[in-house]
């Protein structure tokens, strides 16, 4: 049986004034004092921002494209999660301290948490974000196949999302404070809707901000590869090679449409009309600007 509302934080806590799962928090130390290398790259995106896929566009260019080479292990081992820690099962720190460089580290965080040291080492990291609307769609499917998280209903869940009491906070918040980032040379910022839009243009853009050369054969394998039917249907990229005990892909796939304007579907229009009275309220001194529809 899934644990009520009533049980929602016993699960998520406020830290540093964002709401964060607490198994990740009882080993903070651990990922404030997380020690980068120079040549770490950092995928930080607001969670079901495309996160995954981003992740796997990048691994395929450090691979020069090799699919086999992608093939070898799940994707959350091949680019582990810094913050992520349940007791003994997963700890992204152990496993990034033993990947040997140039690693790939994948992060939730907002900027204000990400370790110092990130910074310090004057780091290189890209910055996926995706329209507000599909993201409150996506992370609602997410919580219902996630066996430990409660399962809100949808209106339910759009109201803690406009509140900033979901894991890892606001939303308008995370966007805001790598937006502020995104005039360091060394951060990439890029949206979801303009990777569905062209992808050949977006990819072309990433590999010349990892300092290598785009080739057609390279781009065309990235491309094919990186599909969202591919991915989809991918064991090292779909997860299901997470046990179901803690995703459980029969109630909602982990891949589950790939698509932008999935909100139009979900969202009533009393709904809509009070989130986005909300969004403009939250992000009118923000000057990044999204497109909900393509």
């Amino acid at each position: 049986m899934e644990p009520p509302m009533s049980e929602y934080y016993e699960i998520f806590e406020e830290f540093c004034g964002v709401l964060m799962d607490k198994r990740f928090t009882k080993y903070w130390d651990d990922v404030e004092t997380f020690l980068a290398r120079p040549d770490d790259l950092v995928i930080a995106t607001y969670p079901k921002s495309g996160t995954t896929w981003l992740s796997e566009i990048v691994y395929m260019i450090y691979k020069e494209g090799d699919v086999e080479k992608c093939k070898e292990d799940a994707i959350f081992n091949r680019i582990p999660y810094l913050e992520c820690r349940s007791e003994d099962l997963i700890n992204g720190v152990k496993q990034l301290k033993e990947k040997e460089s140039p690693r790939i580290v994948k992060t939730h965080l907002p900027a204000s948490l990400l370790p110092a040291s990130f910074w310090e080492k004057n780091c290189k990291i890209i910055y996926l974000c995706r329209n507000a609307k599909d993201v409150v769609v996506s992370y609602y499917y997410f919580f219902l196949m996630v066996t430990s998280f409660p399962n809100p209903d949808f209106s339910e869940f759009v109201e803690k999302f406009m509140q900033g009491q979901v894991p890892y906070g606001s939303w308008y918040d995370h966007v805001r404070s790598w937006w502020e980032k995104s005039k360091n040379p060394r951060v990439l910022f890029m949206f979801y809707e303009d990777m569905k839009e062209d992808i050949r243009r977006e990819v072309i853009k990433l590999i010349e901000f990892l300092g290598k050369k785009p080739s057609a054969e390279l781009l065309d394998k990235i491309i094919q590869h990186t599909s969202f039917q591919e991915m989809k249907n991918n064991p090292s990229t779909n997860y299901t090679m997470m046990p179901e005990h803690m995703m459980n892909q029969k109630v909602s796939p982990f891949m589950r449409k790939g698509i932008t304007g999935d909100w139009k579907n979900h969202f009533s229009a009393e709904l809509r009309e009070r989130f986005d009275k909300h969004y403009e309220e939250q992000m009118k001194d923000c000057t990044v600007k999204f497109r909900t529809e393509l």
